[in-house]
């Protein structure tokens, strides 16, 4: 069976092999690419991240949350999740996802990757000073929120300006999001769909996300270095 981004059950997770086999033939970089989505945004951002990782020498597989996995994550030597946000509270399916793989993802290096329309007030360039301040509460806010429902904090965080798709709203949903883009100087024409992502910071995230993959690999396959003291990215 190959491996293929939406079809993960690659050679890696071939659970008729030895398991000794298994692992001896294991890419040693292998990591996973976990995403939960509602109209499809962030899952191009997980697409883009796959994307990346993989120009950085990785193997890679990408999942939706929604499904539920065949396999356990011991098969990756790093995972990064991301997750938008709505009504103030991340996908729940990534916060079940989180609860009941918390103890591996533990042993991990790990991302987390918040995509929010209140970054992408904190990132606009006409923001008041006092505006930026409360883009950036909301945005931590958030984080918090999510970090105490899942008991959950990742080695890196990394905050991503959403979009405004109001071609694939409902009625209801694109009048809530017009209420809610209006509060936040964002754009209200409902005629079109708007894309916040600054992409070129997102692959410099990766890139360096992928640097410091490598660095705590090595680091966890020498017996004489300690285990990385995990780190959390602050927002400024």
């Amino acid at each position: 069976m190959s491996s293929s981004p939406f079809n993960p059950l690659g050679p890696a997770h071939d659970t008729s092999r030895d398991p000794q086999t298994e692992l001896e033939s294991r890419p040693a970089r292998r990591a996973g690419v976990f995403f939960a989505s509602k109209e499809d945004h962030t899952r191009e951002i997980a697409e883009r991240i796959m994307l990346d990782l993989r120009k950085g020498g990785f193997d890679v597989d990408l999942h939706d949350v929604r499904i539920p996995l065949a396999f356990d994550l011991s098969h990756y030597c790093a995972a990064v999740l991301a997750a938008s946000v709505h009504q103030g509270n991340h996908e729940k399916e990534m916060i079940r996802f989180v609860r009941d793989h918390r103890s591996e993802l533990e042993r991990m290096p790990t991302a987390f990757i918040s995509v929010t329309l209140s970054e992408a007030g904190a990132e606009r360039r006409e923001a008041t000073p006092a505006e930026h301040i409360q883009f950036v509460a909301d945005v931590n806010k958030m984080l918090d929120t999510f970090f105490k429902q899942t008991e959950w904090y990742p080695t890196y965080v990394k905050p991503v300006a959403g979009a405004l798709t109001y071609s694939k709203y409902n009625f209801f949903i694109r009048f809530i999001m017009k209420r809610i883009a209006r509060k936040q100087r964002a754009d209200t024409d409902t005629s079109r769909d708007y894309d916040y992502t600054n992409w070129i910071e997102l692959d410099k995230f990766v890139e360096n996300l992928a640097a410091e993959i490598r660095i705590a690999s090595v680091a966890a396959s020498s017996p004489e270095n300690p285990t990385e003291t995990a780190r959390r990215a602050n927002h400024a």
